[in-house]
């Protein structure tokens, strides 16, 4: 197909020159899935201290009678109330989970099996040197860095930083990515549709996927078929790092999007590509300002969005890892595809991937149910069942 770019070369285009956003401080409470900025290195050990893995008795192993004895009990250590000075020969000490070792102990009889009574314990079975000891510096030592610039802040990696005592982190700033629908015939949810009316969807998938890759969304409603209405949603979108929008981005009389992208100074790199769904795409710049133009078909306008859209707001957080490219076994067959790379709905079944059998752009309720999107190569040959196959998962909401 003449002048349809591929799919790789229209991201390529779109990510080229991105400049990642600056950083900003959040408390640590804030920062969820946030896109780490710097490199965070810490300043402490983790155990602070040599620490007890389990409940139980804290003694010398050389005053044991081979693994056996009986100590009197001269004190506690319980988490956050450490036994004060050393422990003295032929001791023990009650110890918890999570204590500090007692100064001179370096073992641990686990209270299954010791028996105490009256200020005495009869140790049935201690365990070497070290056994149930968590040395000072287990997890991380000082000096080490732990999390690496842009990773997303996953529970775990929060849980990290907040292990490191860092109450607040450096994160990229959220892009703001403006959404306006476009269209006469659109109607928000909730509202009368007229006769050959329909009611706005596409705006509500595209700020989940947004949201979804880390960005923040700006809907700014729906721009009714005019020049003048949609150069006041561009003018709106002035402040935004993205502006996308959906529908009116083909050649019909009624497509404006591109004429009026145009006349508001955006320089257009490309408006049609080899893919399928998504053959009309907009993309230019306006200055730092990225500009998309989705096609109006609820299917297109989604997948479009989790193909370039999420990539364009990870490059701009500077993120490490973006959708997943995978490798599935097919457990249908597919017939030879044409000159555009196709995305089709694919659900799991039995751990093999069957596409639904309408792929039309405008079923959105496939696109709800599927589980994948199965990639066909431009021109790729005919593939049956048990066929290895490309796919990317769709987006959920919790990441991509």
């Amino acid at each position: 197909m003449s002048g349809l770019l591929s799919v790789d070369e229209a991201l390529a285009r779109i990510l080229a020159d991105i400049e990642t956003l600056p950083a900003e401080n959040v408390p640590i409470y804030e920062a969820a899935g946030r896109i780490l900025a710097i490199d965070l290195t810490t300043t402490r050990d983790q155990p602070p201290f040599d620490a007890s893995a389990m409940d139980g008795y804290a003694l010398r192993a050389s005053d044991l009678n081979g693994n056996s004895g009986e100590f009197a009990v001269v004190g506690e250590s319980a988490a956050g109330h450490p036994f004060a000075g050393e422990l003295p020969a032929a001791c023990a000490v009650r110890i918890f989970t999570g204590a500090r070792i007692p100064q001179g102990a370096d073992t641990i009889a686990i209270q299954e099996n010791a028996s105490a009574q009256d200020g005495r314990v009869t140790i049935e079975k201690a365990e070497s040197p070290g056994r149930y000891i968590r040395k000072a510096g287990l997890d991380f030592r000082a000096g080490d860095t732990l999390l690496e610039a842009g990773i997303q802040l996953s529970p775990a990696r929060l849980s990290l930083a907040a292990s490191m005592g860092l109450p607040t982190l450096p994160v990229r700033r959220k892009p703001s990515v403006a959404i306006i629908a476009s269209g006469d015939e659109l109607v928000s949810p909730g509202e009368d549709v007229p006769e050959g009316g329909i009611v706005s969807s596409n705006n509500l998938g595209i700020a989940a996927i947004v949201k979804a890759a880390g960005g923040e969304p700006v809907d700014l409603g729906i721009a009714i078929d005019t020049r003048a209405a949609l150069a006041d949603k561009f003018a709106r979108a002035s402040d935004c790092d993205v502006v996308v929008t959906s529908g009116g981005a083909s050649v019909g009389d009624h497509d404006l999007v591109r004429p009026v992208l145009q006349d508001h100074g955006v320089e257009l790199d490309f408006w049609k590509i080899a893919m399928r769904p998504g053959k009309p795409l907009i993309f230019g710049r306006k200055g730092k300002q990225s500009y998309l133009g989705l096609p109006g078909n609820p299917v297109s306008s989604l997948v479009c969005s989790q193909v370039y859209l999420a990539p364009l707001i990870g490059a701009l957080l500077g993120a490490r890892s973006q959708g997943v490219l995978r490798e599935g076994v097919l457990g249908s067959s597919l017939p030879e595809n044409d000159e555009r790379q196709e995305y089709m709905r694919a659900v799991f079944d039995d751990g093999k991937l069957v596409p639904f059998d309408n792929q039309d752009s405008s079923i959105l309720s496939s696109l709800a149910r599927a589980e994948a999107l199965v990639i066909r190569q431009a021109g790729a040959p005919a593939a049956k069942a048990g066929d290895k196959c490309s796919y990317i998962s769709v987006v959920s909401g919790l990441g991509l």
